[in-house]
Order: C-alpha cells, then sequence, then structure tokens
C-alpha cells in the first residue's frame, strides 16, 4: 500500500503561505478526486481520509496557526473523532461544505435551504408588426388572458384573515433529511418535504376564490416598446411578466415573439436592403433619374448613360438600423434590372431595326420578335 503524506500542506499541493481560498480550491479538487464513491481504488479511503483532515485543519485560522507553530502535535488534541467520527462529517459545517466541495455551494454555508413557493411559467405572444414598425420602431398594446395574483388572498392562498403556517414536519425548510451509516460515515439524503411540497410552509384555509392556489385567470394588457431594427423572429422578454408562481411564488417573464410583415418591394438581411430596379433599353443607354422606394420615402436615383444589367447602386444609410448600436444604420442596394420588351409595335420594331443597322449588329426573325410585324431583315 502507498504511504499516505503527513504533511497537511502537501497533502493538498499547497505551499505553507496558501491563502484561505487556495486551500479550499484544493480541497475541492481533491476531495472530487479521491472520494471513495468516485474512485474505488484500494487507496481511495486513505487518501480522501487525509484531504479530510488537512482541510479541518487548515480551513480553520486558530488550528492552523497551532500547527504552523508547533506542527500536528498542537492539533491532535482537537481534531476531533477524525473526518468521518461519532458526529458525522466534522469540520464540514453539518454537510454544507462537503456538499459545496461537489456541488459549488448549492447547499449555501450551512447546507440549509428554505422551503420557497415555486416560480410562475414563462408566457409567449405572438405580435405581428408591419416592415416600416419593424424599421422604426414602435410601442404597441397588447391583450391576453394568463394566471394573475388573487385579488382575494392577495396571492399567498389563504383565506382572508387566516395565513399560512410552517410546515410541522420540516420547520419550514422545504425539505426532510434523514441519516444513515455507510462504510465511509455518516451520510446525509436530502429530499422534498412530502407534506408542504417543499414550500415551507401548509394553508389550512384555502382561499375560496382562488382555491388555495392564489392565482386567477383575467385579462391583461402591456404596452410594448419594439425597438428599430428589431427582425422578424426576434423575441422581447420582459422580466416579471409572465404569471405568478403558486401561492405567493415570483412571476416568470413573458416572450413576446416579432412577426415582420414582408415590404411589397424591399427585402432584408440583416441591417442592409435591397431592391430590384426594372428600366428600359433606352434609359439603360442613354441615362435618366429616377425614384425607387426607401424606408424613409422615395429617393432619386441617376442612371448613368450605358448602364449594365446587374449594376448595383448603394445608398448609404438608407437601410435598415443596427438592434444594438445607436445610430448606425445599413445600405439599400438597388440592383439594375433591364428590361427587354416582349411586344413591339411597328414603329418601335422599325426603330430597333435603324439602330440595328447603324451599330452593324444581325437581327433575325426566326421566332422572334419581328417576325411578328412581317418578314423580317437581315442587316450586315
Amino acid at each position: 500500500m502507498a504511504t499516505v503524506e503527513t504533511d497537511y500542506y502537501r497533502i493538498l499541493g499547497l505551499e505553507r503561505g496558501a491563502s484561505d481560498a487556495d486551500i479550499k480550491r484544493a480541497f475541492r479538487k481533491l476531495a472530487q478526486q479521491w472520494h471513495p464513491d468516485v474512485n474505488t481504488s484500494d487507496e481511495a479511503h486513505e487518501r480522501f481520509k487525509a484531504i479530510n483532515e488537512a482541510y479541518q485543519v487548515l480551513s480553520d485560522p486558530q488550528r492552523r496557526q497551532a500547527y504552523d507553530l508547533f506542527g500536528r502535535a498542537g492539533v491532535d488534541g482537537s481534531a476531533g473523532a477524525g473526518p468521518f467520527g461519532e458526529a458525522g462529517f466534522a469540520g464540514f459545517g453539518g454537510f454544507g461544505d462537503i456538499f459545496d466541495a461537489f456541488f459549488g455551494g448549492a447547499a449555501g454555508a450551512t447546507g440549509t435551504r428554505r422551503g420557497r413557493p415555486p416560480a410562475g411559467s414563462d408566457l409567449r405572444y405572438d405580435l405581428r408588426i408591419t416592415f416600416d414598425e419593424a424599421i422604426h420602431g414602435a410601442d404597441k398594446e397588447i391583450e391576453f388572458t394568463a394566471l394573475g395574483r388573487c385579488e382575494t388572498c392577495g396571492g399567498d392562498g389563504a383565506a382572508p384573515g387566516t395565513e399560512a403556517t410552517t410546515c410541522p414536519q420540516c420547520g419550514g425548510r422545504g425539505e426532510v433529511r434523514s441519516v444513515r451509516q455507510t462504510m465511509l460515515g455518516q451520510m446525509v439524503n436530502v429530499a422534498t418535504c412530502p407534506r408542504c411540497r417543499g414550500e415551507g410552509r401548509i394553508v389550512e384555509s384555502p382561499c375560496p376564490t382562488c382555491r388555495g392556489d392564489g392565482r386567477t385567470e383575467r385579462k391583461r394588457t402591456l404596452r410594448v416598446t419594439i425597438p428599430p431594427g428589431i427582425e422578424d423572429g426576434h423575441q422581447i422578454r420582459l422580466s416579471n411578466e409572465g404569471e405568478p408562481g403558486p401561492r405567493g411564488g415570483p412571476p416568470g417573464s413573458l416572450y413576446v415573439a416579432v412577426h415582420v410583415a414582408p415590404h411589397p418591394s424591399l427585402t432584408r438581411e440583416g441591417t442592409e436592403l435591397f431592391y430590384e430596379l426594372r428600366i428600359g433599353l433606352a434609359q439603360a443607354a442613354l441615362g435618366t433619374t429616377v425614384r425607387v422606394p426607401t424606408v424613409d420615402g422615395e429617393e432619386e436615383v441617376e442612371i448613368k448613360p450605358g448602364t449594365q444589367p446587374g449594376t448595383e447602386l448603394r445608398l448609404r444609410g438608407r437601410g435598415a438600423p443596427h438592434l444594438r448600436r445607436a445610430n448606425v444604420r445599413g445600405d439599400l442596394h438597388v440592383t439594375v434590372d433591364v428590361a427587354v420588351p416582349t411586344k413591339l409595335d411597328k414603329a418601335q420594331r422599325d426603330a430597333l431595326e435603324a439602330y440595328a443597322a447603324a451599330t452593324g449588329e444581325t437581327v433575325s426573325d426566326a421566332g422572334g420578335l419581328l417576325g411578328r410585324f412581317g418578314k423580317g431583315k437581315k442587316r450586315g
């Protein structure tokens, strides 16, 4: 069998000047590694016993001082019955410190948790807004039906003139404990109190309106602020606006799911907006000025002579606002689409034929536009 280190500082892997936080951190790490319930090796029991003993001494300022001055002789008389003696987990505050070592302090300093009513449910509301409201923001009033605090009992579930009493089984803690002996010492089992269901109190005379629940169904009206730049599918969380918990429990949250109606001509990707502009052949060739829609109203855009299909014109700062960066907006991207006519009258056909002749282009009426108005011509 391996020899177990006897120096408390070396047992925990520490120097003598270690802080209280270092001692606790080292103990947590080693306790999780060597606890016999986790580590099944032959030396685990002895290792864990030594780790526990070292922590008992070094975590106590007076006993640590005596140990620093006189070594183990200075603390042997006060070490008690050892880590798993008659009193259970000596030096751990009952059960709290060992619980804290494994679960990060969930049980509190003394391992005692007071019972309290459960929290209420979260709620979801689907809100539909326009594209313009999503861009510029808005205040919307919503109405919904949900459980609210009972006006008769104020939410505690007890009939008027009465009040809830402390649960006699758990003493108001909301939990009951049982102790059993194991080969490692005493083990404490903690369970929810079956009588009060973890609340720590009992309502002997329930409220006649809510029947002891502390809640009744009612209509509620709230104003919701829609921030500029919100996108379809985003949720707005309103803390404490959900359903209250039974018998005075804290309320949950209300999640407002936003659904944005599409714009008739603009599309959106994040803060960038996109618009497809259709212009004619002559407009693309000769240039012109057209008006395009933006989220702030129509705006004039110059089409330069010779603009090609697929050309993108960018209007800086005409996109959607950034949701989390004030005074920052995206751009509006205008993509030019040159429309090719599908029907021509005689004057239009003659004009295009003349253009083709002037540029040396070859045109044909084989299944094309010109054949609809007579025999096509070839210009070469």
